[in-house]
Formats: C-alpha cells, structure tokens, sequence
C-alpha cells in the first residue's frame, strides 16, 4: 500500500497520517456494557445517599455547628435565668476540656430568618457563648406543641426544676393557651397537680417569684402557704419590703424565700390566732374533701366524719409513705 492511499485511508479513519509503531501502540480497553450499568447504578447510589443524608440533616437527625448568638430562648422557657454561677463554670470547664457531649435541640425562628429557638440546652448555649465557641445542635421541626412537649420530656429526665420552676411554665403555658393535657405531658403530672402549679403562679406575683429565684430545697406546701397568706391585705407590701432590704440579694435563693415568709408572717400573731390560714382539698367534682387549718406551730388537716371516716382512716395509713416521698423530695423542709 502505498503512503498516499495509507495516509487517505488514516484521514478517514479519524487517525494520524504518520504511522504509528506497533511496538508503541496500546490496546484499546473495552468495558462491557454491564459494568458500565453497574458504575452508574453506583453513582445513582452515592447521590441518594446524599440527598437523604441532607434530609436527615434538615430535619434534625445530625447535629450541626451553630453560632449560639443567633439562638434566642424558648418563648416558653421553663427555668429561671440561671443564678448558679459555679454550675455554668463548671459546664463551661468541661466543654472546653472534652468538647460538647450532648448537642441541644432548636427549632428556626418562625419570625426571624437565620435566627433559631432554643427547645433545650440553655446552660450550653450560654457556656458556649462565653467561651466563644459554635455549639452543636439538632435543628428539629417543630411547632409550639412539639417545642413545648421537647423542653417537658428533657426537663422530666433530669428532674432538676424547682417547684417555682415548674408553676410558672405552667402558668405561661396556661395563659398562652396551650390545652391542659399538652401541659399534663409536658410537665409529666395529673391534672390535680396542674391545677395546683396555676394556682400558686397566679398567686405569687410574678415580681416577687424573680426576685427569689429558683428556690429548690422550697417545696409546694410552702409556696401554697406563701400564695395564701399573700390575700391577706397588706401582704404583698411587707413582701415588697422584704424584698427591697439591702441584705436581701445576698442571700441564696432558699435564704430569699424565707426571709419573704417571715416577713408576710410578721404582725399576724392575733390574726393567725382568731381565722387561721385554711387550704381547702376539693375533688375534681368541685366537693370538699378536707381542710387544712395553720395557726402557730400547729397544722390541723379535718375531715367530715360522718362521710368521711374511712377516708380519714385510710389517710392515716398512707401518711407514713407520704411523709417518706415528702423529704426525699424536700431534704431540708422544716417539720
């Protein structure tokens, strides 16, 4: 063949003019069709796997790295600012020598884009803020019954919020709208005890529940005692007196509470003496079940003895565990 026709016939072939050496030449690979198939079924694999990795993330499965100065509080926080200094020192040793172990959870700001809430966490946004440093979170989607059920459930495992604490959430709960069962749930109890927290909440002024804090050795028969000597007239003047006292901040917030109380008690001697202070137990149909009259030193619980007596009597036999559940849950109560 002559190089004429051969360089031709390589134009056609889309080759080279120049001859290549067979010595240089490599084979060309052909890859069967199925392995091609197989590759892009990979490819098709890596992609869903991606996409559903993002979904996961979008929807809280994976924490992520967030600035905590653009986390807000919950609009229905649930504990008082935090007044331990030592605690949040504490966390924020930790976080610095061994990283954050649990992430918080947030919900994106309804109002504000690029802005999140915070369903729990509060104590390491705050360490993380101060330490300058992101904080790792679970971005859920949740609306305000999932928000306030997520705060219920974390504050339930930890069982770390005071008798205040938890009357007020309910209270802000009740007064935001929220169902009396979402509340129940959120808080884990009955609808009794529901009952209770609003009523010692909305007895309380607010103003004086912020300025004695978080009082965790107090428990609920004192607050309900506070709540009902404070209808007295002139009651909550003395507490405001109480209160505005230069020593008053220098106390710890147990220390606060009670120099209220004894302020509010103060003066009352006569009037305790001739109309004790008297709480009274009603069943969920609205009847009397006993009365709890406090005078002096003395409490006296009555029940009517013609229809009650074997409820008396079978009150009696369940104080001994009562009594028992009291102090484990208030270890420095007053007898």
């Amino acid at each position: 063949m002559s190089k004429r026709t051969q360089s031709i016939r390589s134009m056609f072939a889309g080759g080279s003019d120049e001859p290549s050496s067979e010595d240089t030449r490599q084979p060309v690979q052909r890859v069967a069709s199925g392995a091609v198939r197989s590759l892009k079924d990979t490819f098709s694999e890596v992609e869903r796997d991606y996409e559903d990795l993002k979904q996961q993330v979008a929807n809280g499965a994976f924490p992520v790295d967030l600035d905590p100065t653009l986390i807000d509080p919950s609009p229905f926080a649930d504990r008082f600012a935090d007044q331990d200094v030592a605690a949040v020192e504490a966390l924020k040793t930790s976080i610095k020598d061994h990283g954050q172990g649990i992430p918080i959870l947030v919900r994106k700001h309804p109002s504000e884009p690029g802005r999140y809430q915070i369903a729990y966490g509060h104590r390491r946004v705050r360490a993380a803020t101060e330490l300058g440093m992101t904080v790792k979170a679970f971005v859920g989607d949740l609306d305000d019954n999932r928000l306030v059920l997520a705060q219920g459930i974390e504050n339930s495992a930890r069982e770390d919020l005071t008798f205040i604490e938890r009357a007020s959430f309910a209270l802000k709960l009740e007064d935001g709208g929220f169902q009396r069962t979402l509340i129940q749930a959120a808080l884990s109890v009955d609808r009794q005890e529901v009952h209770k927290f609003v009523g010692v909440a909305r007895a309380v002024p607010k103003w004086l529940i912020d300025s004695i804090g978080r009082a965790p050795k107090i428990g609920r028969p004192r607050w309900q005692e506070l709540a009902e000597l404070l209808k007295a007239d002139g009651a909550e003047k003395k507490a405001r007196k109480a209160a505005e006292d230069s020593s008053f901040s220098h106390k710890d917030t147990d220390d606060r509470f009670l120099a209220v109380l004894r302020a509010v008690k103060a003066d009352s001697g006569k009037t305790s003496a001739s109309s004790p202070v008297r709480l009274i137990a009603k069943s969920s149909e609205g009847l009397e079940i006993a009365t709890l009259a406090v005078a002096g030193k003395h409490c006296k619980i009555e029940l009517n003895r013609d229809r009650d007596e074997a409820f008396a009597k079978f009150v009696m036999e369940q104080l001994p565990e009562l009594y028992a559940s009291f102090r484990k849950d208030n270890p420095s109560s007053e007898g």
